[in-house]
C-alpha cells in the first residue's frame, strides 16, 4: 500500500511540475524568434532603369553580393564557339568538328585566346536543355555534336559554289547540299536550348526555391541571389541591360538572345532590365511573390522574342530577292523554329517544333524544295501556338 501511495505521489508531482511550466496563468507567452534579416530592406521605387546591375546589392560591410562571371563565362564561350563556326567563310578555310565539340563540352584548352575560360569550370553542353529528363537532354546535346559535323562537312566545300545537291557558299553563307546553313541553325538553336532553357526554365523557375537564409560558404551570395545573377549574366555582359536603346536604336552591344529580344519584342524589350533589377530586390526583401511575378514576365516576353524571331525570319525568306538573303533567312528561322521546344509558357514542345521543320525541310531537296504554302503554314502555326 505504501509503495502504490508513494507512486502516486510521484506522479502528482510530476504532474504539479508539469502544471508550473506549461499551464501558468495564461500571461507568460513563448517569446517569439525573430529572424534578423540577411540584408537591409530595398525600396522598389529607389531603382531606377539606369541603375547598374551591381550597385544596389551589397551586404552588411558594402561588398557586393553579385557575381556574373558563372553566366558571363558560358556567355562568352557561345560567343567564341559562333566566332570559329564563323571563321570557314570569313578565314576560307575548313572547320573541325572536334574543335566544335571541344569548345561546347570545354575540355582540351578549347579557347585558344583564353585561359580564364578554359578554367573557369562551366562549359555550355552540360548547361543545354537541362531542364529536360536526363535522356531526352543527351539527345539533344548529341544533335548539337552531329550538327557540327554537317556543317565541318560543308565547310570542305567552302571554295565552291553552293547549288541544289551541291555544299558551298552562296553569297556570304556557308550551306549544305540541301542548301541549309549549319552555323546559323546553330547559333539560333543555342539561343532556345541554351539561354533561354537555362535562364527561364531552371534558373528563374526551379532555381527560385534556392535557399535564400544563408551566404554560400566562402561566397558573398546566397544560392538564390546566384541564381538570379547567373541568369542574368547569360543574357548580357553589360551592366544595364540595352542601356540607351530606342525602338530604332539598340544602345548596346548584345549578342544572341540579348539581341533578338530588342529586334523582335519592341512592346517590352525596355521593361527586362527593370524586371531583373526589381527581382533581385526582392530576392534581398525576401518577397516571393514578387519575385515569381518578375521572373515570369521575364520568361514570357523572352519567349514572345524567341517565338516572334521564328516568324519573322520566315517572313524574310518570302520577301527575300536572292538565293544568298533566302538561305541565310531561313538558316536562322529553323534555328528558331528548334528554338521553340524551350518555350514552356506556352507549351512548346519537340513535337511541335520537329513537326515544322519536316513541314519545312524534311525533303531531300531541303531549303531548295522550300514553296510559300509551306512557309505559310508554318507561320501560321507558330503565331497560333504562341499568341503572337
Amino acid at each position: 500500500m505504501l509503495k502504490t501511495t508513494n507512486k502516486l505521489k510521484y506522479v502528482m508531482v510530476a504532474l504539479a511540475i508539469f502544471g508550473f511550466t506549461s499551464c501558468s496563468d495564461g500571461t507568460d507567452e513563448p517569446t517569439p524568434i525573430v529572424e534578423t534579416p540577411l540584408r537591409a530592406k530595398i525600396e522598389y521605387p529607389t531603382l531606377a532603369a539606369t541603375t547598374s546591375y551591381t550597385t544596389p546589392f551589397v551586404d552588411a560591410s558594402a561588398k557586393s553580393t553579385v557575381d556574373l562571371s558563372n553566366g558571363n563565362n558560358r556567355y562568352k564561350m557561345f560567343q567564341a564557339l559562333n566566332s570559329y563556326m564563323s571563321s570557314s567563310i570569313s578565314g576560307l578555310k575548313p572547320i573541325d568538328a572536334t574543335v566544335l565539340k571541344n569548345m561546347f563540352a570545354n575540355t582540351g584548352s578549347a579557347f585558344a585566346d583564353s585561359t580564364k575560360l578554359n578554367a573557369s569550370g562551366v562549359q555550355l553542353r552540360s548547361t543545354v536543355a537541362t531542364s529536360w529528363p536526363t535522356a531526352d537532354a543527351d539527345a539533344v546535346r548529341a544533335n548539337f555534336e552531329t550538327t557540327f559535323g554537317q556543317l565541318a562537312e560543308a565547310s570542305k566545300s567552302v571554295g565552291a559554289v553552293g547549288a541544289p545537291g551541291k555544299a558551298g557558299k552562296i553569297g556570304n553563307y556557308l550551306v549544305t547540299a540541301q542548301g541549309i546553313e549549319p552555323s546559323q541553325v546553330i547559333q539560333k538553336s543555342l539561343i532556345g536550348a541554351l539561354q533561354y532553357d537555362y535562364i527561364a526554365n531552371v534558373l528563374l523557375t526551379k532555381g527560385l526555391d534556392a535557399d535564400n537564409k544563408a551566404v554560400v560558404s566562402g561566397k558573398p551570395y546566397t544560392q538564390l541571389e546566384q541564381n538570379w545573377d547567373e541568369a542574368y549574366g547569360l543574357l548580357t555582359l553589360n551592366p544595364v541591360y540595352l542601356a540607351g536603346s530606342t525602338d530604332d536604336k539598340r544602345g548596346t552591344t548584345e549578342f544572341a538572345l540579348g539581341s533578338y529580344i530588342w529586334e523582335y519584342n519592341k512592346a517590352s524589350y525596355a521593361k527586362i532590365y527593370p524586371a531583373f533589377l526589381k527581382g533581385r530586390a526582392a530576392i534581398v526583401n525576401n518577397d516571393k511573390t514578387e519575385l515569381k511575378a518578375q521572373a515570369d514576365f521575364i520568361k514570357a516576353e523572352m519567349e514572345k522574342a524567341i517565338a516572334g524571331a521564328a516568324v519573322g525570319y520566315l517572313g524574310k525568306y518570302l520577301t527575300a530577292t536572292t538565293d544568298a538573303a533566302r538561305v541565310h533567312a531561313m538558316g536562322e528561322g529553323l534555328g528558331f523554329i528548334y528554338s521553340l521546344r524551350f518555350l514552356n509558357v506556352n507549351g512548346g514542345t519537340a513535337a511541335f517544333s520537329d513537326g515544322l521543320l519536316v513541314g519545312l525541310v524534311g525533303t531531300a531537296g531541303g531549303v531548295w524544295d522550300l514553296t510559300p504554302a509551306k512557309i505559310n503554314t508554318a507561320s501560321e502555326a507558330i503565331k497560333a501556338k504562341f499568341k503572337l
